[in-house]
C-alpha cells in the first residue's frame, strides 16, 4: 500500500490495452495522430487555441515559463509552490529568471499580496513578468483556490501587463472539490499544465495548453530542453483513455482521504491537520511520535507513507489504492497507541 504519492499509480488492464491499439507517428514533425487527438481533446476541454504533450509536469511548467519570461525577470509565486522549491532550481537554471516567493496560505497567495511584490519600473529592479500559482496546492494539504482569487489575482496581472501560468498538476481534483469548470480556467489563464500521471493514473505525461502563439514557442522550447519525442502516441494513449475512463472516479480518492483521516484526528498523537479538500492529507504528529518514526512503523505493517518535514507526514490516495486498502491502513491506525 503505497500513500508516499499519486505518482506510484500503475497502468489498469483498459490503459494497456489503449496503449498496444494507439495509433502512432513522429510527434516531433507532428505527426502522431494520437499525440495530436489528446492535445485536441485538452485545448477543446480548456477552449484553449492549443495544447502540448510534454513527458512531465515539471517540464511543462519549465517550458512556461521559459517562453513567458526573459532573462533576468522576476517570476511570483507562493513559497510553497512546486515551481520554486520542486523543479530542482528550473527557473534559474531554465529561463535565467528569478523568484519572488510570497507567504501566502497553505502555497495560496492573495491579489493584494502579488501587487505588493510587483517591481516598479526601475532599471534597479528585476522586471515582474509572471505569476505562477498552483491549484491544487500540494504542500498546501491539495488545498483549492477560490474562484474570486483567482479573478482577482487576474485582474492584477492584467492591470501591470503580467502573463498568468497555472500549475494545474492536481488541477482535476479541483474541479471535482470546487465545481469549477476547465473552461473557466481556460479562458482566464495565459497558459496551464495539466498532469496526467497523478490522479489520472497515467505512466507519464503533462499537457501544457496557451494560445497558439505561445504553443508555438514552446514546442520550440521542449525540443531544446530534450522533450521532443517520437511514437509518444503510445503514451499519449494513456491520456486520452484516463480523461474518458478515470476522471469521475477522483471523487473515490477524495473520500478515501477523507476516511483516513478522521481515523487519524481519533489519536491524541495527531497533531495539526491542513484542511482535507481533495486527496491529500498533512498532518502533525507528537506524544513521542516523530514522522520517520511513523513513517517506519506503517512501513512494517505494509503501508508507505512519506515524512516530508521534521513534524508532518503526507499521505497521498489515488487509483492505485483499494477501498480494502484504505480499511486496512484505518485498522492500523486506530491499533496505534
Amino acid at each position: 500500500m503505497d500513500y508516499r504519492s499519486d505518482t506510484f499509480t500503475k497502468p489498469t488492464p483498459g490503459m494497456l490495452q489503449a496503449m498496444l491499439a494507439a495509433d502512432t507517428g513522429d510527434d516531433v514533425f507532428g505527426e502522431d495522430p494520437t499525440v495530436n487527438k489528446l492535445e485536441a481533446m485538452m485545448s477543446e476541454l480548456f477552449g484553449m487555441e492549443a495544447a502540448l504533450y510534454c513527458p512531465s509536469g515539471t517540464m511543462s511548467n519549465q517550458v512556461a515559463i521559459k517562453v513567458h519570461t526573459q532573462p533576468g525577470d522576476e517570476v511570483i509565486c507562493s513559497t510553497l509552490a512546486h515551481v520554486y522549491i520542486y523543479e530542482g532550481g528550473g527557473i534559474a537554471f531554465n529561463a535565467g529568471a528569478q523568484v519572488r516567493a510570497l507567504e501566502g496560505d497553505r502555497g495560496m497567495i492573495s491579489a493584494p499580496d502579488v501587487e505588493a511584490a510587483i517591481n516598479p519600473d526601475d532599471v534597479h529592479k528585476a522586471r515582474t513578468s509572471l505569476v505562477c500559482l498552483e491549484n491544487t496546492s500540494n504542500r498546501g494539504g491539495g488545498c483549492c483556490y477560490n474562484w474570486d482569487d483567482i479573478l482577482q489575482i487576474k485582474a492584477v496581472c492584467a492591470a501591470h501587463n503580467l502573463q498568468l501560468h497555472l500549475d494545474g498538476a492536481r488541477l482535476f481534483n479541483a474541479l471535482l472539490s470546487t465545481g469549477q469548470t476547465a473552461a473557466a480556467y481556460g479562458a482566464t489563464f495565459d497558459s496551464i499544465s495539466v498532469c496526467l500521471n497523478k490522479g489520472m493514473g497515467c505512466p507519464i505525461g503533462s499537457v501544457l495548453m496557451g494560445s497558439a502563439g505561445f504553443i508555438r514557442e514552446a514546442r520550440r522550447v521542449r525540443k531544446k530542453f530534450g522533450g521532443g519525442m517520437r511514437q509518444a502516441g503510445y503514451m499519449a494513449a494513456t491520456g486520452i483513455y484516463a480523461l474518458e475512463n478515470h476522471l469521475h472516479r477522483l471523487a473515490e480518492d477524495h473520500q478515501h482521504a477523507k476516511m483516513i483521516a478522521a481515523a487519524l484526528l481519533e489519536k491524541e498523537f495527531t497533531g495539526h491537520m491542513l484542511p482535507v479538500e481533495t486527496n491529500i492529507l498533512i498532518f502533525e504528529v507528537h506524544g513521542g511520535w516523530t514522522p520517520v518514526k511513523f513513517r517506519d512503523y506503517l512501513e512494517r505493517e505494509g503501508i508507505r507513507v512519506m515524512a516530508i518535514s521534521p513534524t508532518q507526514v503526507r499521505i497521498v490516495l489515488h487509483l492505485g489504492i483499494t477501498p480494502e486498502m484504505v480499511e486496512k491502513t484505518i485498522d492500523v491506525i486506530r491499533a496505534m497507541a
